[in-house]
């Protein structure tokens, strides 16, 4: 069965247990917990050590699990202390962002070669490090996603897939996905109404909303195989109420839980 769950950062302007609490409630398997500095920090990787019994339990009184976390930052230290606490406190995936600037091979070469480094890292503390292809970055589409997936062996790496920033690329996410799904690893989801800027208002980023064929993509994760997490990323909610953001929580797992139902993954 494929796992649905929530990053924490689309309750930003919220504490990590009213967060879970709403996940729950919405009817959601896990939660991505959100550890990027400057936007949103239920993890606050400095000091991991004293949240990590309190936040293991509120997602075990909850009834959730740790589906993965996001760090963005590819700073070697965040990244190490983000793999310490993966592994005290069971979160098995760390996403990440490539960096550097598209069409800058001279970026590209340098975030693969870094990328490698820290996924022979996280291999040792038992986790995966993910990066997925982001819009204005060194990896930003699918043929600079397949270069990454070359060059870089390690056991510990896998590939984070969002439609949003594929759709964005000018591709059609459904059709792009099985030529990288052998090593995608964990899914970042949700809407996006335009091809270009930004993924929209938080409201048109619920599953449903937007023009990306989340059902064909659903379908294509399915029929490859894919059995890892799918964690729903709105972000900009910060200023947003606790109404606002649990409907979009709400709406995007009512969408994505009737998709893989009817495709037999759920």
């Amino acid at each position: 069965m494929i796992k649905l769950g929530v990053n924490s950062v689309l309750f930003s302007g919220f504490d990590f247990e009213t967060a879970v609490k709403h996940i729950a409630l919405a009817g959601y398997d896990g939660v991505e917990i959100s550890a990027i500095k400057g936007m949103c920090e239920h993890l606050v990787l400095d000091r991991w050590q004293q949240q990590a019994a309190e936040l293991k339990k509120i997602v075990s009184d909850y009834g959730l699990e740790f589906l993965a976390m996001e760090v963005a930052s590819l700073d070697e230290d965040r990244l190490r202390k983000a793999f310490e606490a993966g592994a005290e406190i069971g979160i098995p995936v760390i996403n990440v962002g490539p960096g550097g600037k598209s069409g800058v091979e001279e970026d590209l070469q340098h975030s693969i070669a870094h990328l490698s480094r820290m996924a022979d890292i996280a291999h040792t503390y038992g986790v995966t490090l993910c990066v997925k292809a982001h819009v204005g970055a060194a990896i930003y589409n699918t043929p600079t996603t397949l270069r990454a997936m070359e060059e870089i062996k390690s056991p510990g790496f896998g590939i984070d897939r969002d439609p949003s920033h594929i759709f964005r690329a000018g591709e059609n996410p459904e059709e792009a996905l099985p030529k990288v799904l052998d090593r995608v690893k964990h899914i970042h989801i949700r809407d996006c109404i335009e091809r270009a800027g930004s993924p929209g208002t938080p409201a048109n980023q619920a599953c449903g909303r937007g023009n990306i064929n989340l059902f064909a993509y659903c379908k294509a994760m399915v029929e490859g195989g894919y059995s890892g997490p799918v964690n729903l990323e709105v972000i900009g909610a910060g200023s947003l109420s606790l109404p606002e953001v649990s409907i979009i929580a709400a709406e995007s797992y009512g969408y994505l839980n009737a998709c893989l139902k009817m495709l037999g993954a759920r």
